[in-house]
């Protein structure tokens, strides 16, 4: 591996992703480089269409809310994912961004199967707090900017409030224990960092509750969603280019960033039928305590996050959770089979 503090020239190369999993997508030479962990799931995948001037799946154009979508100025993109880099791997880590030399590195590469954490708390902590800590060293190394995303999990969901920037993390699970360890890792090796906490997170790609909650509506009889766990919902086409105005200004600290507004699952799950056509009338509330067989990993009864440091930044806040959800409801509607 090459001496870290010897600056490498930038590639010109304008690829797609390669047989050792690089994306690397160009744009004019004086652009900001941005390495985006986890570029292909939900997330990351729109994150690199909005740093690339594009507007993903359900996004909104040219809409200041949710960083100007389509009208952004595109800038280069490594982006990167498992298998071809493994986060656990203290020296690949060292190695790929100290070859890849970005300006900026969007961390979102996490284990997030809440209840599989519970079983395995060595993989959890391996990839949430000891790989973000490789990413952090990497990051403070070539002197990138770093943005971690992290998680409402890191609360106990205790409060009778919604949860603003400055309360005390509490985790009650161990995938909650191990972002809020990565929160503590980027904060001590990049003080400069940006910390973004997202919660109940959908989007057009990938596997999450919205393209659930479709599939359980296709068919036949009722649907059973608990009514006492309440939270914000967060449509990745909407936060994504908060991301990249996050990052481009270098905004240091915790942001949390959701889409407006608090709902149950039970009300989340008829907004969903009530945007695809539905009868909402179908989706019956149900406890938490009534679950069978129980979760695995305990849910805060109230995650819901307070945007207060955008807010005070006089910053905008995103559209709200039934704004987004219609449009991404209309968006996986309309492309069956192609998610």
């Amino acid at each position: 591996m090459a001496p870290l503090e010897q600056r490498r020239p930038r590639s010109s190369a304008n690829k797609e992703w390669s047989d050792q999993g690089v994306r690397t997508m160009s744009a004019p030479s004086t652009s900001t480089k941005v390495m985006v962990t986890g570029a292909r799931g939900q997330l990351g995948t729109d994150l690199v269409d909005a740093l690339q001037g594009k507007v993903p799946v359900a996004g909104l154009e040219g809409d200041p809310r949710t960083g100007n979508l389509g009208r952004r100025v595109p800038v280069e993109v490594v982006a990167t994912d498992l298998p071809e880099l493994d986060i656990t791997d203290r020296d690949a880590v060292l190695s790929f961004v100290d070859d890849a030399r970005p300006d900026v590195v969007i961390h979102g590469a996490a284990f997030t199967a809440v209840d599989v954490c519970e079983a395995q708390p060595g993989t959890a902590f391996a990839v949430n707090a000891l790989g973000t800590r490789h990413i952090a060293e990497a990051a403070a190394r070539t002197g990138a900017h770093l943005c971690y995303i992290s998680t409402d999990y890191v609360f106990d969901g205790t409060s009778p409030r919604p949860y603003v920037e400055w309360d005390r993390p509490n985790p009650v699970s161990v995938y909650g224990r191990s972002k809020h360890a990565g929160e503590i890792e980027v904060l001590n090796a990049c003080p400069g960092a940006t910390v973004v906490r997202i919660s109940w997170v959908s989007g057009f790609h990938g596997t999450n509750i919205v393209k659930t909650i479709l599939r359980l509506a296709s068919e036949p009889g009722t649907l059973r969603f608990v009514d006492d766990q309440v939270g914000c919902p967060t449509f990745t086409a909407d936060l994504v280019g908060v991301l990249a105005d996050l990052t481009a200004e270098r905004r240091p600290g915790l942001f949390h960033v959701t889409n407006q507004g608090v709902t149950s699952w039970f009300d989340f799950a008829r907004g969903v039928l009530k945007a695809s056509g539905d009868d909402p009338g179908r989706v019956e509330p149900m406890a938490t305590a009534d679950q069978r067989p129980p979760r695995p990993a305990q849910r805060p009864t109230n995650s819901a996050l307070a945007n207060m440091a955008l807010e005070l930044s006089g910053l905008p806040l995103l559209p709200t959770w039934e704004d987004g959800l219609g449009r991404l409801v209309a968006a996986l509607t309309a492309h069956v089979g192609d998610t």
